[in-house]
């Protein structure tokens, strides 16, 4: 037996939290760090993250192009493209500092920007257009390339992340400098791929971002089914699929978050069956429909838009994931600890079930470029909300 323990491996490795504010109140950056960082046993060292909105109201209706590269020529070559596929309002390298343990990092620089439909007479351009147009310029700049990765890429938003613990990638970063509305992050612990940092959580395209503790065995079949839309995986970490998905099912498809969650966890064909009829056709058809969607093995996440917090485990719950709520803030963190270490006596605890997502969504028309995607007649408004299992 103790031959065996020694060979296996982590099984609850990796640390997620996220934190949301439903009035859209800002969040100081300390909040976030306290409390993943409290899970820093969780990780090893070889990757942590942030992802903040709110942080660039100035440029609230700029797309918040996050660019890591290896050398200057990189940069360079992204700045030509750019130069001829948007409109730049402003771009400066983002704040770094000196960090004990943080050795020969990437460059890392942000773009404001807008699309320019070069060759095209573009009366009417709405939003839609435009995100499509942004989703193919980020594949484009990824895979043609060499060195330079588009970190994140949403408007009021965006993305830090490298090698190292979370207490090393926040002073890097200085994330104690920014404050946001919803907050997510991350403590890498990488079982099956490298750690390097483009593969560091969160993964993003357009405002939506992920950060998951886990494993998706699926990852083949999903990546050759994003492929089918145009989209390219290049940052060699099993999670990047879920973002492409959650554009894909959501903005993309339409599907309102309830349904793109039983797509991505799906019940068992056997609980299909004992359904009520009209959920019943539901899921048969989600679970036909997108089959090559579904996400095989472990997995915890969360995930953020521009609009709202998602937590969502896998079919069977292998992976802990906690929610809790005090006033108009909402947590969900990987142990119960990380949310009483920034928030001691909220008002509620509780542990989602498998396959139930716990949805929070922000009061209507607090922030720039708000989405909702809701199913009901709450879809499309802007309404508030908060949707907790069994509701």
């Amino acid at each position: 037996m103790d031959f065996l323990r020694g060979l296996s491996k982590d099984i609850s490795g990796c640390g997620l939290s996220g934190v949301i504010h439903r009035k859209g109140e800002l969040i100081p950056g300390e909040v976030i760090v306290k409390s993943i960082c409290c899970q820093e046993e969780r990780g090893n060292g070889l990757g942590a993250g942030f992802a903040a909105y709110g942080i660039y109201p100035d440029f609230a209706d700029h797309y918040a192009l996050h660019i890591m590269a290896d050398h200057k020529k990189a940069l360079e070559e992204v700045e030509e493209l750019l130069a001829h596929r948007t409109y730049m309002a402003h771009e400066e390298p983002i704040p770094t500092r000196r960090t004990p343990g943080i050795e020969n990092p990437p460059l890392f620089k942000r773009y404001f920007v807008k699309p320019k439909y070069e060759g095209e007479v573009r009366e009417v351009c709405g939003p839609e257009d435009e995100d499509d147009y942004m989703v193919s310029l980020v594949m484009e700049i990824n895979t043609r390339i060499p060195g330079a990765y588009v970190i994140s890429s949403g408007k009021n938003m965006g993305a830090f992340k490298g090698v190292g613990f979370p207490a090393q990638i926040a002073d890097f970063f200085r994330i104690e400098e920014y404050r946001a509305f919803i907050w997510t992050a991350h403590n890498r612990f990488p079982t099956n791929t490298p750690g390097w940092w483009g593969g560091a959580h969160p993964f993003t395209i357009l405002d939506w971002s992920i950060v998951h503790n886990g494993e998706i065995s699926s990852y083949g079949t999903n990546r050759r089914y994003l492929e089918m839309f145009g989209y390219h995986c290049t940052l060699l970490t099993d999670t990047e699929v879920v973002a492409y998905l959650l554009d894909l099912l959501i903005r993309r498809h339409g599907l309102p978050i309830e349904v793109a969650c039983m797509a991505l966890a799906p019940p068992f064909w056997e609980e299909i069956d004992r359904m009520p009829e009209e959920e019943r056709e539901l899921a048969r058809a989600v679970r036909t429909v997108y089959g090559a969607a579904m996400l095989n093995g472990p997995f915890a996440i969360l995930f953020a838009y521009n609009g709202g917090l998602v937590g969502l485990n896998d079919r069977v719950k292998l992976r802990p994931l906690v929610a809790a709520e005090k006033g108009d803030l909402v947590y969900m963190a990987s142990e119960e600890a990380a949310i009483r270490a920034i928030c001691p006596d909220p008002d509620r605890v509780w542990a989602p079930k498998a396959g139930e997502p716990v949805i929070v969504e922000l009061e209507p028309g607090v922030i720039p470029n708000q989405r909702s995607y809701l199913r009901g007649p709450e879809r499309g408004t802007g309404a508030a909300a908060c949707r907790y299992p069994g509701e």
